[in-house]
């Protein structure tokens, strides 16, 4: 689209990306704002990626902020004036606010991947071992968030083995293991298997990984959400796996944007409700 600087609501937090209509955000941010009684609202604006700068500086002059998603995490981690730790180990940026008239900006994947982990375990992974597939952006966070919390071992799995060597020496950290297919895998007893691939987002996907190559003990957390549960996590439910999919990690990471923006704890008992409603 056409962006009019002129047309952003002086009042209004956007999550920007390409696409953005199917988003849950706006649901359980808007009803974040009005529980915490605050004057401001979340909305969705589908940019391309020369917009994406305008338009952040935009919101900036108006002391507003938001989130940025698919495909443009990457490039909004180079246009935000402060990086946080997460943004720069990672490389990516999903979260900006003003402060001071400056672009601050943080990637709420890595401590909204904790909080959930957390929650689906019932205790940080320390000295577990992990199975994570893919390899793209929300697999960095991933690989961070595990490694912060004393994680034992982590084998990577991803189409592109290239790829996934590239992520893995990023972190240059030797709990990071990159196999070439899932029969290096074997042999492994994995306690939770992490997909951080977008497979799921479509009906039609083939689940990720071979599910009968896992013990019984493994856990599946699939980052990808879809009302009823992705093929996945039904395929691991099926097989008396416990899984959960990733509407718990929306959720997490939008309460840590919620915290950095206005400094005060985001009401997750109430945006939990909200999402579980719209999945019922």
């Amino acid at each position: 689209m056409n962006m009019d600087e002129h047309s952003l609501a002086d009042d209004c937090f956007l999550l920007l990306g390409n696409p953005v209509s199917h988003s849950l955000s706006p649901l359980i941010h808007n009803v974040a704002l009005q529980y915490a009684k605050i004057p401001n609202t979340y909305d969705t604006l589908q940019c391309g990626a020369s917009e994406l700068e305008p338009i952040m500086k935009r919101l900036s002059a108006l002391n507003l902020g938001g989130n940025v998603t698919l495909p443009y995490k990457e490039l909004a981690a180079r246009i935000v004036d402060q990086s946080s730790e997460a943004v720069l180990k990672t490389g990516a940026c999903n979260t900006f606010w003003t402060r001071d008239g400056k672009i601050l900006g943080d990637n709420t994947d890595v401590e909204g991947f904790r909080r959930a982990c957390k929650i689906f375990m019932g205790t940080p992974p320390k000295g577990l071992k992990v199975l994570v597939l893919g390899a793209g952006g929300v697999v960095r966070a991933v690989l961070m968030s595990l490694l912060r919390s004393g994680v034992g071992k982590i084998v990577m799995l991803n189409r592109s083995l290239d790829r996934a060597r590239t992520v893995a020496s990023h972190f240059d950290d030797e709990r990071i293991n990159v196999v070439m297919s899932s029969r290096n895998i074997r042999n492994y007893d994995f306690d939770l298997v992490v997909n951080g691939t977008s497979l799921g987002l479509s009906a039609k996907d083939a689940i990720p990984f071979d599910l009968d190559l896992l013990t019984k003990r493994s856990k599946v957390m699939d980052l990808v959400y879809r009302r009823g549960d992705t093929k996945f996590v039904r395929d691991a439910k099926a097989r008396g796996l416990s899984a959960v999919d990733g509407t718990e990690m929306l959720l997490q990471q939008a309460a840590v944007s919620f915290e950095l923006w206005w400094d005060k704890a985001a009401p997750v008992d109430i945006m939990r409700r909200t999402l579980k409603n719209v999945a019922s």
